[in-house]
C-alpha cells in the first residue's frame, strides 16, 4: 500500500495521506519547539529588563531581533531547501536554535542577548518553521488545510506546556538556567528534521480545471527544473501577492504584542506570577481550538479561504482593541479565549492561502517573500508597542495598536481576494473558449 501511494505520487501530484502523516507529525513538533518557544519568551521580558535594568522598549529589541531574523531568514531557508533538502535545512536549524539559546545563558551583555537570541535564535527557527511548512503543503492538495492545521497545532500545545513549565524552570533554575535547557531540548528539532523525507514528484499534464483550485500563473502547469531550483523574485510583480505582503506587514505588527505583553499586564493588574503565566496557557489552548476549527471550516469549501481569512482577522482586530477593558482575571482571561481562538483561526488559513495567490509550484518561493516582508512588521511591532508603553506608563496603548493594524490588515485581503477572483474567471473563460 505505501508503495503504491508513492508511486502514484511520482506520477502525478501529492500522495495526500501515506507518509505524509509522518510529516504532519513531525512538522507538528517542529512548529512547538520554534514558534511555541517563540510564543513564551514574554515570560523572560520582566526578567531580563530587571537583569540589565533598562527601559521597556530597550528590552523589547530581544524579541524583535529574534522575530525579524526569523522572517528575513525565510527566503534563504526557501533557496537552500531547493538547492538541498528541507530535511537537512531543519537540522541545521535545529542546531543553530539550540546554540542561541544556549549561549544566551552565559548572560555576558544586553549586546549578546541580541546576539544569541536575536540573530542565531531566530535563523534557527526560520529555517526549521519554512521548510516544515513547505513539506506540508506539497505533501497534501485535498487535505492541505486541515493537515496544515494539525501541524501548526504543535504551535498551540508546546506553548500551552511551556507557559508553566518555562515559569518553573526560571523559579528553580534563574532565567539563565532555563534558556540552557530549552537550548537542549531544541536539539529535537535536528530528529524532527531527519524524519521529513523529501518528495519526488513529477508535473502532471492538467485537465479540466477546478474553479476552487485553478492555478492563476500561466505557468505553473508546465514547472521547468529552473524553477524549481530558483527563487521566484519575479512573483513581486503579481499585484494580488504584493497586497498579501501589505497584509503580511500589517498583521505582524499586531501578531507579536499580545503574546509578549499579556504577561506583563497582567502583573501590573496585581496578578500573581503563575496565574500571569496560566494566561498564556489559556491563549494557546484556545489558540489550538481555533486552528482545528478554521482548518476543518476552510476544507469543507464553503467559502473561500480569503473571504474567512478577511473575517477572522478583523474580528481579531476588534477583540484587541476591547481587551484593556478586563481589569481582573475572570474578564482578562475571556478576552485572552477570544484572541487566542481568533488567531489560531488567521494563522490556520493565512500560510496556506498563499498558495491561492501565487499557485503551488511557486509555494515555496512565495512563502519567502511573504515572511521576508513581514520581518516588516515583526521589527516594528514590539518596539513601537514598547515605547507606547513607556510614553503613556500603562499597556492599554499597545493593545490599542495592535487591533487597529490588524483591522486594516483586512482591507488588503479583500483586495487580494478580488484580483485572484479576476484571474480564476479570466481563466476559465480561456478555457471555455479554447
Amino acid at each position: 500500500m505505501h508503495k503504491a501511494r508513492m508511486k502514484a505520487s511520482q506520477a502525478g501530484g501529492p500522495p495526500d495521506g501515506g507518509y505524509g502523516w509522518v510529516v504532519v507529525t513531525s512538522a507538528f513538533f517542529i512548529m512547538g519547539l520554534s514558534a511555541g518557544v517563540l510564543k513564551n519568551f514574554g515570560l523572560f521580558f520582566l526578567e531580563i529588563q530587571n537583569h540589565f535594568g533598562v527601559l521597556t522598549s530597550t528590552t523589547s529589541w530581544v524579541t524583535s531581533t529574534m522575530i525579524v531574523v526569523f522572517h528575513l531568514g525565510a527566503p534563504i531557508a526557501s533557496v537552500l531547501s531547493m538547492h538541498f533538502t528541507q530535511r537537512s535545512v531543519i537540522i541545521v536549524g535545529g542546531l543553530l536554535a539550540a546554540s542561541g539559546m544556549m549561549l544566551a545563558s552565559l548572560d555576558l551583555s544586553l549586546p549578546w542577548m541580541y546576539l544569541s537570541i536575536g540573530i542565531l535564535q531566530g535563523l534557527g527557527l526560520s529555517f526549521s518553521w519554512v521548510p516544515a511548512n513547505s513539506m506540508v503543503s506539497h505533501y497534501f492538495l485535498r487535505w492541505r488545510p486541515i493537515a496544515y492545521a494539525i501541524a501548526s497545532c504543535g504551535e498551540c500545545v508546546f506553548a500551552m506546556l511551556f507557559s508553566p513549565f518555562f515559569q518553573w524552570l526560571i523559579e528553580a533554575y534563574t532565567w539563565q538556567g532555563a534558556l540552557l535547557i530549552i537550548g537542549s531540548l531544541q536539539l529535537n528539532l535536528c530528529v524532527c528534521g531527519s524524519l521529513m523525507r523529501p518528495l519526488v514528484s513529477k508535473p502532471q499534464s492538467p485537465t479540466k480545471p477546478n474553479l476552487g483550485q485553478i492555478q492563476v500563473s500561466k505557468s505553473t502547469a508546465e514547472p521547468t527544473p529552473k524553477k524549481k531550483l530558483s527563487f521566484q523574485w519575479s512573483l513581486l510583480r503579481k499585484p494580488e501577492l504584493l497586497f498579501y505582503i501589505l497584509f503580511a506587514i500589517l498583521a505582524a505588527v499586531g501578531f507579536f504584542i499580545p503574546p509578549l505583553f499579556l504577561v506583563p499586564y497582567a502583573t501590573s493588574l496585581g496578578l500573581e506570577n503563575y496565574w500571569a503565566a496560566s494566561i498564556l496557557s489559556v491563549l494557546a489552548l484556545a489558540d489550538l481550538f481555533g486552528r482545528l476549527a478554521c482548518g476543518w471550516l476552510a476544507n469543507l469549501r464553503l467559502v473561500r479561504n480569503l473571504q474567512l481569512l478577511t473575517m477572522v482577522v478583523t474580528m481579531l482586530g476588534v477583540v484587541l482593541l476591547l481587551l484593556p477593558i478586563g481589569k481582573d482575571y475572570g474578564v482578562l482571561l475571556v478576552f485572552s479565549l477570544l484572541c487566542g481562538f481568533l488567531f489560531g483561526c488567521v494563522v490556520a488559513i493565512h500560510v496556506t492561502s498563499i498558495v491561492d495567490v501565487v499557485g503551488l509550484e511557486s509555494f515555496d518561493s512565495g512563502l519567502g517573500l511573504f515572511m521576508l516582508f513581514r520581518s516588516i512588521g515583526g521589527f516594528i511591532g514590539p518596539p513601537a508597542a514598547g515605547w507606547l508603553v513607556d510614553l503613556s506608563s500603562g499597556y492599554a496603548a499597545c493593545f490599542y495598536l495592535s487591533g487597529l493594524v490588524l483591522i486594516l490588515s483586512g482591507v488588503f485581503v479583500v483586495l487580494v481576494d478580488r484580483l485572484v477572483e479576476r484571474k480564476i474567471a479570466a481563466t476559465s473563460e480561456s478555457y471555455l473558449e479554447y
